[in-house]
């Protein structure tokens, strides 16, 4: 117990946990029968899972006005916490009329089953294009969360939930871990010092080498994909499960790697989204965070290390989880090693590195992706996918 409670702090001092106790359920369950209901998206689903279980702490619910206004002008609670992008839920302006201030509203899986209730504490509607502009930088409907946000509705919903039935079956459900359990972990492992790795891809030989430069400084790694809802182009998460698997199999010393998945959905939000991944993994307990080339990023909406730059403005005080700024790393086939450009001194011309757009090409066409890009259990996983596709 003396080594989890060595872990870093909960993002605001404690854990939240909005889950009922399970005696407690079926007589919530029965009354919240008789409460107005409200079909959660595939994006609130994901965003309850992290309020209830403490991911988001210290979040007790959807964002009120106040916490809204606060976060989309100064990336702040109005306590003062830092907190980078809203947590919203939305419904149409059809819908909103029969929700009112003080009712107790039943948040359902849209088949009707029932999974919280929340008290509706906020009802507001802000202006979605200075939300656009502030937290995603832009308000083109191209971008996909910005067309995620602008679709969900244009009410918002705010108080604090509470969930009265099983979360839903998740896909993975041996990798499924709330903070406080992964806090256990690790601490039974040993670990003190703990570096998250977030991902939506696979991971190639440029990870591996970010990911094992980190592991010299701390006790463990945690890779931490997420699983929530991502573009129609990333490639699916059973996919990737399969290949992140492989790795810690065959390349990484299985006592100082650890795989849980991140239930969260993709909003790329960069910059403001990196801040947000930092304050989730600071809550399951890692002490650092990778922040590599264009971290949550999208197309060009972005610079190439934005995401790396928004930590500045925050203390230690204000946000205790330490990112490791990364440059863009490669193959160089002088140097004949992994490296980066602090590192290697030789030109692009010596360099492997691909595109995301180029691998997806490569793979479409049954091509291999170069050894020095995936390693080839990896690329046998990809190739394979892409022909059932």
């Amino acid at each position: 117990m003396s080594q989890t409670l060595a872990l870093i702090q909960p993002h605001g001092g404690k854990l939240i946990d909005r889950m009922l106790p399970v005696a407690e359920r079926p007589a919530a369950l029965a009354a919240a029968k008789g409460l107005k209901s409200l079909s959660l998206s595939d994006r609130s689903i994901s965003d309850v899972i992290c309020i209830a279980t403490g991911i988001y702490s210290p979040l007790e619910g959807f964002v009120s006005e106040a916490d809204y206004h606060k976060i989309v002008n100064d990336m702040r609670l109005s306590n003062g916490l830092a907190w980078s992008i809203p947590i919203t839920l939305q419904v149409s302006q059809e819908q909103a009329g029969q929700y009112n201030v003080g009712d107790t509203i039943a948040l359902n899986l849209g088949d009707g089953s029932i999974l919280a209730t929340m008290k509706l504490e906020s009802k507001y509607q802000p202006d979605q294009i200075f939300e656009a502009k502030q937290v995603y930088r832009t308000d083109d409907m191209a971008h996909p969360g910005v067309a995620a946000m602008m679709q969900a509705g244009q009410v918002y919903l705010g108080g604090p939930i509470s969930v009265i039935a099983d979360l839903p079956k998740d896909q993975f459900p041996d990798y499924a871990f709330s903070p406080s359990q992964t806090r256990q972990i690790f601490g039974d492992k040993g670990w003190r010092t703990v570096v998250a790795f977030q991902t939506r891809n696979p991971i190639h030989r440029a990870h591996e080498y970010l990911t094992k430069v980190a592991l010299e400084i701390v006790d463990g790694l945690f890779i931490n994909p997420l699983v929530g809802a991502t573009k129609s182009d990333d490639i699916p998460a059973h996919v990737r499960m399969q290949c992140y698997n492989i790795l810690i199999d065959g390349y990484y010393p299985k006592q100082r790697a650890f795989l849980g998945t991140y239930p969260a959905a993709m909003r790329y939000a960069g910059p403001r989204e990196a801040i947000l991944h930092a304050v989730s993994r600071q809550n399951y307990g890692c002490s650092h965070i990778i922040i590599g080339r264009d971290h949550a990023g999208v197309g060009s909406y972005y610079g190439s290390y934005d995401a790396q730059d928004i930590f500045n403005g925050l203390s230690s005080d204000e946000l205790a989880i330490r990112p490791l700024k990364f440059e863009h790393s490669f193959f160089c086939k002088v140097c004949d090693s992994m490296a980066s450009t602090k590192s290697c001194p030789h030109g692009s011309e010596h360099h492997v590195q691909l595109s995301g757009t180029k691998v997806r090409e490569m793979l479409a066409s049954g091509q291999r992706p170069p050894a020095e890009f995936s390693r080839p259990e990896v690329a046998d996983i990809l190739i394979a996918s892409y022909k059932k596709a």
